[in-house]
């Protein structure tokens, strides 16, 4: 079981390690948000200061209905205690976990300030 909290904002977060499969590693806090189908999004800044290797570019449909190219990243996560290789979208926004990495897995969230988020394996 993956456990988190509800922040100040509202945002449903969990910490995750993410980093390079063979250099640095570092634990970010990650929104949730279920209207992303991917699974991971890091700003630039962060994709570098973990070294992560470029695997490709893809097009994207944004909530707004606009096209966008993000450049996707290997990196490994620790997920559900196991370590997982995805790729991460490179996008200036806070780190966001999306549906890809919650595909198989039953979300809950007490959703008010401090409220316990939970992922576990369905």
């Amino acid at each position: 079981m993956i456990q988190g909290v509800v922040n100040l904002r509202r945002e449903a977060t969990i910490p995750l390690v993410v980093g390079n499969a063979n250099g640095p590693r570092q634990v970010i806090d990650a929104v949730i948000d279920t209207g992303f189908n991917g699974s991971l999004t890091l700003p630039a800044a962060l994709v570098t200061t973990l070294s992560l290797p470029w695997n490709a570019s893809d097009i994207v449909t944004l909530g707004d209905g606009s096209e966008t190219v993000f450049d996707l990243y290997a990196a490994t996560i620790i997920w559900d205690g196991q370590y997982r290789e995805i790729d991460i979208a490179e996008s200036e926004t806070e780190p966001l976990i999306g549906m890809a990495l919650l595909y198989g897995y039953r979300l809950q969230i007490d959703a008010m300030e401090n409220g316990i988020v939970r992922i576990e394996a369905l």
